[in-house]
């Protein structure tokens, strides 16, 4: 847990100064656009801690593996006069969470992504495929969902900073690396998460 208090406070250190007249685009009114001079780099990194703090916040722990970040450009809009870009970063839970499971692992995440002061933005309560999308006050915005074979992936995506180059996350994630574009099914067992009966009023703490 300390590597994730000093990631998480690193990327919180980040200044984000808003100025509503310093970005312009041809494409008048980004609402929700955040207005920031640090680099993308800055911003993917945030966004690296985030999906690690939410992970980390689960119990029992979760097995899980970065996959695809990707960025992209933001078009005209500038700050500065600078080009700007916006980067998703992504990770995918090798941890089996059986169907009885699954409710209450989206609980956790929603009740934490709450306790930080993020907004929910949507519920979608499909019962194959739920997921929570949620945002943070600097526009950050994230989800979690189940997908194929109940694996539950997390992403999140910066509002449009100074584009830079961008690395791969740094944060450690507890799985095994693969390779290839297709993410692998889920196949750690957990005592707990991996269950088919419902999940008791309080989860372990281990």
């Amino acid at each position: 847990m300390k590597k994730v208090r000093i990631a998480l406070a690193a990327a919180l250190a980040i200044g984000v100064a808003g100025c509503s007249d310093s970005g312009t685009s041809g494409d008048q009114g980004r609402e929700n656009a955040v207005v920031n001079r640090i680099s993308l780099q800055e911003a993917a990194e945030k966004a690296d801690a985030i999906i690690l703090s939410t992970i980390s916040s689960v119990r029992p722990t979760l097995n899980w593996v970065h996959y695809a970040p990707t960025d992209s450009g933001c078009g005209d809009y500038t700050i500065d006069g600078k080009t700007t870009g916006s980067a998703t970063r992504r990770a995918a839970v090798m941890t089996i969470v059986s169907e009885e499971r699954r409710g209450s692992l989206l609980g956790v995440v929603e009740r934490y992504w709450k306790k930080q002061g993020y907004t929910i933005s949507d519920i979608d309560s499909s019962r194959a495929f739920p997921a929570i999308d949620a945002r943070t006050s600097e526009d950050f915005r994230m989800s979690v969902s189940v997908g194929a074979k109940g694996q539950f992936f997390f992403d999140i995506t910066t509002p449009c900073f100074i584009k830079s180059e961008v690395s791969p996350p740094k944060t450690e994630a507890n799985g095994t690396p693969f390779e290839g574009p297709k993410v692998p099914s889920p196949s750690v067992h957990s005592d707990f998460w991996s269950a088919t009966t419902p999940a008791p009023s309080t989860a372990p703490t281990r």
